[in-house]
């Protein structure tokens, strides 16, 4: 079988999604299918590598500093390029895993079969995250129409000028409708959860029929266990809002306002923080870092016995969540979105109620109380059941099924 995996970004750019889409790649490269990957080129990077049966062309589809979900929209001098016409030609299956979704319009007029895999929920949020920032909460409207004052609030939210928040506020009120309308003409929709997929059917985005849930393959880690009589915890998702910062900023404070021994949480993802910001943080008790890859990441990770993912927003699917739990990890975790779902079963996860900082702070304390010799217990078993429960070869086999399905 020879698929096509059209991405805007390609690991180890990008978040959870891109990875999911590199380990798919990879897993079927391994098996036997023949894969090509088209992505954006950044600087420093080769025009083309291969590894087995997996090409990967990287094209200048884009600058690092633009919004990349509607940038590859607008690049039709790509897509109805001889180079791409002749890789939808050569394949059998046409596979879209982010925002390049003129590509089904350009597959369907091959009439090749498409597969989209969704990793959010933007076919029926243009933000792709299904939440009302203004009434902070999980968004409750009806249709495939998000409100522009949403919109608006969440774009004044992360951007700093007000030319580009009316700029995105326009673009996502106009051209984000007209995605879920373009997916739908996919021949199938892969959900990463059954949580996400009830909430897209639930919402008319979809036929029942074509939508399918194959869980995340997952990730390569390390053998990672304590290796430090530590006691700290860890949070990776950066000052985001829908990530949960301000519910864990408010947790940690009234923790170690209130006790002589003060907690320490490490939070990664700071680096655009200003030092006045990252002085106070340190204050309250936390230990900041920019961006970590690769030794630092893993060296920051062996002091941490207990990971927060305090989110506000439904994930789809969290790899922050199920990397924890493969590591031997503690998890704190907010009771929204898939979360509950994915980590069912796991005696060493914790829930606690969306946005209620007080529930977090039992919890930590909780966890800070675990000795050691229980904490190993507990990660052990999380790993041990979360390797039996995301099994890459029986998703793997999974994925390959469905598309032997759509082309059949």
């Amino acid at each position: 079988m020879n698929i096509l995996f059209l991405s805007e970004l390609f690991y180890p750019h990008g978040g959870g999604a891109e990875l999911a889409t590199y380990l798919y790649a990879k897993l079927l490269s391994e098996i036997g299918v023949r894969v090509i990957v088209v992505t954006n080129k950044f600087r420093g990077e080769q025009n083309f590598t291969k590894k087995g049966n997996m090409n990967i062309y990287r094209l200048p589809l884009f600058r690092g500093s633009e919004s990349v979900k509607y940038s590859i929209l607008r690049r039709l001098d790509v897509l109805l390029s001889s180079f791409i016409r002749r890789l939808v030609a050569w394949a059998d299956v046409v596979y879209v895993p982010r925002f390049w979704f003129s590509a089904v319009l350009l597959a369907k007029a091959c009439k090749k079969p498409v597969v989209v895999h969704l990793h959010d929920y933007i076919p029926i949020c243009p933000l792709a995250n299904f939440f009302n920032v203004i009434e902070d909460t999980t968004c409750n409207k009806k249709g495939l129409m998000c409100s522009q004052k949403c919109i608006y609030a969440y774009e004044r939210m992360n951007s700093r000028h007000s030319v580009g928040v009316a700029g995105s506020t326009l673009i996502n009120s106009t051209f984000g409708c007209f995605y879920g309308r373009i997916i739908s003409l996919s021949d199938v929709v892969i959900c990463v959860s059954n949580a996400q997929k009830n909430l897209l059917l639930g919402h008319g985005a979809f036929s029942p029929s074509k939508v399918h849930v194959i869980y995340n393959p997952l990730p390569e880690t390390k053998e990672n266990n304590l290796e430090v009589p530590s006691d700290d915890f860890g949070y990776f998702g950066g000052p985001s809002y829908l990530k949960g910062f301000h519910v864990l900023y408010q947790a940690v404070r009234s923790i170690n306002s209130g006790q002589s021994k003060k907690i320490n949480v490490h939070i990664t993802n700071f680096s655009n923080s200003s030092m006045r910001f990252l002085d106070k943080l340190r204050r309250v008790g936390f230990i900041p870092y920019g961006r970590l890859n690769g030794k630092l990441f893993e060296e920051a990770y062996k002091q941490l016995k207990c990971i927060l993912v305090p989110s506000i927003w439904p994930e789809t699917f969290s790899y922050v969540t199920v990397e924890a739990l493969l590591r031997g990890r503690l998890v704190i975790a907010s009771d929204i979105g898939a979360i509950p779902e994915v980590t069912n079963g796991c005696e060493g996860v914790f829930l606690f109620e969306t946005g209620n900082y007080n529930a977090l702070a039992e919890s930590i304390l909780h966890v800070e109380d675990l000795n050691k010799e229980k904490a190993v217990e507990l990660g052990l078993r999380n790993s041990e059941l979360i390797l039996k429960k995301f099994n890459n070869e029986k998703i793997a086999r999974s994925f390959i099924s469905l598309l032997e399905k759509v082309v059949d």
